[in-house]
């Protein structure tokens, strides 16, 4: 007798004597656990080809602990004042927010034919597969490729970010419409309601707080794309001063305030994306 249950990822097998072997796991475990194992060695190994010379280990150690207490338990401001911080965090922040307003709307249209509950499926596909591409290529990339068409500064930037928030959105925006119930659009159908009636009276309700949190993810992650643009496509913000921070002036007390004011923008941003989904969508908040 041999009886496998891949569902709860057991197997029972009766031996020639009579007996019963109970095993867990099956394929899928196996080849995940021989991956990890794999990538697990490669690692280790890596170790032993890395060039070591000249590396003295205790003052590496040393310093680096030495560094890492100027820059965050001694932040400070040398080369601008607190006004002009305001301003640099300010343009970070209108980089990101410019490319996910505008990539939010056009993934919203784009998301509808994406959507295989409310286009059709060669449609559908044809968006999916282009939307594939542009995901595959980095945000990075598609910023410097706009930076060779238009040269460095932000508008590369919000373009290459707005690029790949697109492609980014219409895949999230696209599967929260087709977890709508089908039965809630069959109804509207029989009621002889049409496809824009369908979208914006029971697909966009249902869907809503679900679109605000992708938006808002999207956000967070295009601020933190901001700041590595302000040095890479000369966008400014605070990224091009944390740049110079680290990589001109080698002024570790400022890197550390930079740091801070990173980390606590997106704090805040967490905060307003939590505070407006319980305010307004108090039952999906839970």
């Amino acid at each position: 007798m041999e009886v496998i249950n891949t569902n709860k990822a057991m197997y029972i097998k009766r031996t020639k004597k009579g007996r019963i072997n109970i095993k867990s796991g099956n394929k899928v475990d196996l080849v995940i656990k021989l991956t990890i194992l794999i990538l697990t060695l490669l690692t280790v190994m890596a170790f032993f080809f890395f060039d070591y010379t000249g590396l003295q280990l205790g003052r590496a150690i040393t310093e680096t602990a030495h560094n890492l207490k100027v820059m965050f338990l001694e932040p400070a401001l040398s080369h601008f004042g607190w006004g002009e911080a305001f301003y640099q965090v300010g343009v970070t922040i209108g980089l990101g927010f410019l490319a996910t307003i505008f990539g939010a709307v056009i993934a919203l249209f784009l998301s509808f034919m994406a959507a295989e509950n409310l286009s059709k499926p060669s449609i559908s596909k044809t968006v999916r597969i282009i939307v594939a591409f542009i995901r595959a290529v980095p945000t990075v990339l598609w910023v410097l490729i706009f930076a060779i068409a238009s040269g460095l500064g932000s508008e590369a930037a919000v373009l290459g970010m707005l690029f790949h928030s697109v492609a980014y959105l219409v895949k999230a925006f696209s599967e929260s419409f087709e977890e709508v119930d089908q039965g809630i659009i069959e109804a509207m159908r029989a009621t002889g309601s049409n496809w824009w009636h369908i979208v914006t009276h029971g697909v966009l309700p249902s869907t809503f707080t679900y679109l605000l949190s992708w938006t808002f993810l999207r956000f967070e992650i295009n601020f933190g794309v901001a700041v590595a643009m302000g040095a890479a496509a000369g966008a400014g913000g605070i990224g091009f001063e944390l740049f110079m921070a680290s990589g001109f002036y080698f002024d570790l007390r400022e890197v550390g305030f930079i740091t801070y004011a990173i980390l606590i923008i997106a704090i805040v941003l967490e905060l307003i994306s939590t505070r407006l989904k319980n305010r307004y969508f108090p039952a999906t908040a839970r």
